[in-house]
């Protein structure tokens, strides 16, 4: 009886799925290829390394940038966290952690803080302000059932987790409570991104392996969109420079654009040769280029609007594991299995 039911009911939920996807097609009238078809393709990209920054010993994990574009730390299984001068290849800072099974790291934009976590299950947040000189753990954010994938500062007393128990998670950094927990995934949630527009501290989307991406508003703790469409894991997500659209990167050796207004998809972007997973993306200021780290060690730069390949960035020995562009647009720095981090410019 209750299979019969169960049946019925999904019977059902997929009729409603069509009806959905009826209504939105029949108000699509055009699409981005229709709408761009004017313009011209973009040139060939011509980046070059500029930085190897050396000091890691195993395989690079994460990467984040600090907003003075000048900083940026990474997070590596050799157990360190390691806080850099980009542009003289220094290390300002050697943070040795509690677990050397570390996924992410990020940085706050005040500069005072980075974070990190991993299987370890926990959010560490270190002061880079501390008045001993010595960074030393400030707070360890414990409530995560699965790993910890990703985490983003909203501000120096906020910070927004991704975990492999398939939530994601608001914590007051200063108490070390979990405010807010977000659920709704039937995968793990491997990344966030968080609203860019200065205006919106209020909003966030999440990629998961349930190859679902969802927009959530903090304020009511519910995914207020959910868009389908890759056919496996999504590895990274990341907000449109507007906070209008955002890309995602998968392990359907796909990278797609999804448009927020048009509650739709906009854009895929892959290539015959190209087959295998995505770990990480990220736009440039304009948005016109896509920036993607691929298993296959190589970087892939793509054209938003138009959809092709105009650049492919090959330096590293291994995969490449993190991606992220400076805040002014004007460096691109790629992490890598091979334990370098390699700062691009034009």
């Amino acid at each position: 009886m209750a299979d019969a039911q169960i049946a019925k009911l999904r019977k059902e939920a997929e009729e409603l799925k069509s009806k959905i996807k009826a209504d939105r097609d029949s108000k699509r009238d055009t699409t981005l290829a229709d709408a761009c078809s004017d313009l011209d393709e973009l040139p060939r990209m011509g980046m070059r390394v500029r930085r190897t920054l050396r000091g890691h010993l195993a395989k690079i994990y994460a990467m984040h940038w600090a907003t003075d574009n000048r900083h940026l730390v990474s997070a590596s299984q050799d157990g360190k966290l390691l806080v850099w001068d980009a542009p003289s290849s220094n290390k300002v800072h050697a943070i040795p952690l509690r677990s050397s099974w570390v996924m992410t790291c990020a940085y706050a934009p005040s500069g005072s803080f980075v974070a990190c976590g991993g299987l370890d299950n926990i959010c560490s947040i270190y002061n880079l302000r501390h008045r001993e000189g010595q960074v030393r753990v400030s707070r360890e954010l414990a409530g995560h059932t699965g790993y910890l994938s990703c985490c983003r500062f909203l501000s120096d007393e906020q910070i927004v987790t991704s975990s492999g128990d398939m939530t994601c998670a608001l914590w007051d950094i200063e108490t070390g409570q979990l405010k807010t927990q977000f659920s709704g995934h039937t995968g793990d949630v491997m990344s966030l991104s968080l609203n860019p527009q200065s205006g919106d501290v209020h909003t966030f989307v999440s990629g998961a392996c349930d190859a679902l991406a969802k927009l959530w508003d903090i304020r009511t703790a519910k995914a207020v969109q959910t868009f389908a469409g890759h056919e496996s894991d999504i590895n990274a997500v990341k907000f449109f420079p507007s906070g209008d659209a955002f890309a995602t990167g998968s392990d359907d050796a796909s990278c797609r654009l999804f448009d927020l207004r048009a509650d739709a998809e906009l854009n895929q972007y892959t290539h015959d040769n190209i087959l295998c997973g995505i770990t990480s993306v990220d736009f440039s200021t304009s948005g016109r280029l896509l920036f993607a780290g691929y298993d296959d060690f190589n970087c892939n730069v793509w054209d938003t609007l138009k959809g092709g390949r105009c650049g492919v960035l090959n330096s590293h020995e291994n995969r490449v594991s993190c991606l992220g562009m400076s805040a002014d647009g004007l460096a691109l720095c790629t992490g890598s299995w091979d334990s370098l981090l390699k700062v691009w410019t034009h």
